[in-house]
């Protein structure tokens, strides 16, 4: 009997301006934007790329941390190395649903085939050096969106956002910028 293959999602906090990161850390403290990662990742198998689980410092706990790299030489404690999408998804095979938490290059990879994208929207313009890759927001429908205003603890309001993907997966002509979701 073969394991079934986990549904691909992608998890993001985005700015306004598309800004997802600033030398390699995230732009903002966000505790209710943290609260729900947490919440939706917990148990799951997660992706990350090198560079982002250097910038995280260890694995996350409760998670198997799966970290893809083209380093074949690179290793970490407490995570599994994988060196291709293929790869990842293989070793998650079982898990309902595969967590791809950055960093921006990993999120272009596997945007093709993600199924869902849960997104924190940032509901301000930061400067930054990483940005969410465009796509063809036609493909994707929104499935629960909350919204969290900014308060003592989070400097910014943010909308929460669950897209489902409609469509097949994107094709370069389909690309948008990855703004356009922020105005459906």
């Amino acid at each position: 009997m073969t394991a079934a293959q986990p549904l691909i999602s992608l998890i993001v906090a985005m700015a306004h301006n598309g800004v997802i990161g600033r030398n390699n850390s995230l732009p903002w403290r966000l505790p209710e934007d943290l609260k729900r990662f947490k919440a939706i990742t917990l148990g799951k198998p997660i992706l990350m790329g090198r560079k982002t689980f250097e910038s995280i410092g260890k694995p996350l706990p409760g998670r198997t941390n799966l970290v893809l790299t083209r380093d074949r030489d690179w290793r970490a404690a407490g995570v599994v190395v994988v060196h291709s999408v293929d790869e990842a998804v293989e070793r998650a095979l079982g898990a309902a649903e595969l967590m791809t938490i950055g960093g921006a290059e990993v999120y272009s990879l596997l945007m093709p085939v993600a199924q869902r994208i849960y997104l924190t929207h940032v509901q301000a313009d930061v400067p930054g050096d990483s940005y969410f890759p465009d796509f063809d927001r036609t493909q994707w429908v929104d499935a629960q969106r909350t919204t969290h205003p900014a308060d003592e603890k989070n400097v910014y309001a943010m909308t929460f956002v669950m897209l489902e993907r409609s469509g097949k997966p994107e094709n370069a002509a389909g690309a948008v910028n990855a703004r356009s979701l922020l105005n459906p």
